[in-house]
């Protein structure tokens, strides 16, 4: 079987409930397939509309899910009526094979039931009048597309709007406003992504006892020139360290291969010609880390091209965002970091530390100018093989 492209549209109000963490563990652990792309989009009048008008004939066996659903795409993703400002939610992108089956088990029926055995039994909800049998409250969590036809029609229409919606989404409905909010940039780190399972997830879940909203997310593949870029200012503070311990080290080192005491102080001189080694080394072990190739490996025609590991860029916003994230985040060195911190929970070493977040509003911005968070061609190039587009 050849591998598909599935979707899986969080709709905006699990994600104003901070749900989102929890919603794509499930798809992360209990399926075999990769997370190929991730967007938030704040849907304009236009793209909710159409999006609406699709699903409303989409079914015919089952006109009252296209009515329902129809209504309820006009009703939560339509932009503020009275300020205009545009709702958020996910379109996460997933390939394997047999992938439309897969992401359809696990998201669960049009109806959910109270089993929590599905996405849509734990975080949607569909109540009925017991009079009469009218469904009162009507909730999915997610949207996706239960056959290619589908896949390739959603998709389609949503492409569209892509280059005008999607991105940072700084203006949506429930956002703070004020002098008072910042951004602040995460890094979902390779180590996340080796396999199945719930980390990355429950990371995003720990992130939400933030109260901070999620304004942008972009999955991608780290490149050579970029991890350079983004990791460049690590090289002085990898110098300070080494002398910080290169002389007690060395000394140590030298009493034992010649068997006489060799004094720390004496070799002040070989650590400041050891500084730059140390720190050049352990600056290409961060960027094979992050990008599956070393700097001195990767010819320069090929520095710009994406790595082979794979990363999650997800954009912050709120009040005092650097110091709250970097708190949940905890020390860079796991056995360091204080119990319950994503670290300690998930970190093995300082560099394998699940995590990166900024250290200031200034280096945010850096950070996601690097990766062009704003931006994804990747992503967009998927749905146009997918859907044959131009």
């Amino acid at each position: 079987m050849t591998n598909e492209l599935a979707f899986v549209l969080i709709n905006p109000y699990p994600i104003r409930k901070s749900r989102t963490g929890g919603i794509l563990a499930r798809y992360l652990a209990r399926t075999d397939l990769k997370l190929v792309g991730a967007r938030m989009v704040g849907a304009s009048a236009e793209l909710a509309e159409a999006f609406a008008a699709y699903l409303e004939t989409a079914d015919p066996a089952d006109p009252e899910k296209g009515r329902l659903l129809a209504a309820y795409v006009r009703r939560h993703y339509r932009p503020d009526p009275e300020t205009g400002r545009p709702a958020r939610s996910i379109l996460l992108l997933f390939e394997g094979e047999d992938a439309i089956r897969k992401i359809a088990a696990v998201t669960g029926g049009f109806r959910p039931t109270c089993g929590g055995q599905t996405v849509r039994d734990t975080y949607g909800d569909w109540v009925e009048d017991p009079a009469t049998g009218e469904v009162t409250f009507f909730e999915p969590a997610v949207l996706i597309g239960e056959t290619e036809q589908a896949v390739r029609d959603t998709l389609r229409i949503w492409r569209g709007y892509l280059e005008t919606d999607a991105g940072l989404i700084r203006n949506a409905v429930d956002l703070p406003c004020g002098e008072a909010v910042q951004e602040s940039l995460v890094m979902l780190k390779p180590d996340n992504w080796r396999q199945p399972s719930l980390r990355a997830g429950c990371i995003i879940d720990l992130l939400s006892g933030s109260g901070l909203r999620i304004i942008g997310m972009k999955k991608f593949a780290m490149s050579v020139a970029q991890a350079e870029n983004f990791y460049g200012p690590v090289r002085e503070g990898l110098k300070k360290v080494f002398g910080r311990f290169g002389a007690e080290r060395s000394a140590q080192a030298l009493t034992r291969e010649f068997g006489f005491e060799v004094d720390s102080a004496a070799l002040g001189d070989l650590c400041d010609r050891l500084a730059p080694l140390f720190a050049e080394e352990e600056f290409e072990k961060i960027v094979a880390f992050m990008t599956g190739r070393k700097p001195s490996d990767t010819p320069p025609e090929e520095r710009a091209q994406p790595g082979s590991e794979a990363c999650l860029a997800i954009v912050y916003a709120g009040p005092d965002a650097i110091n709250t994230i970097r708190d949940i985040l905890g020390s860079t060195d796991p056995n360091k970091a204080r119990p319950g911190s994503i670290r300690r929970e998930f970190g093995t070493n300082i560099m394998v530390n699940a995590a990166h977040a900024s250290d200031s509003v200034e280096n945010a911005r850096r950070e996601m100018g690097i990766l062009d968070v704003e931006h994804d061609t990747a992503f967009e190039a998927l749905i146009d093989r997918v859907c044959g587009c131009p």
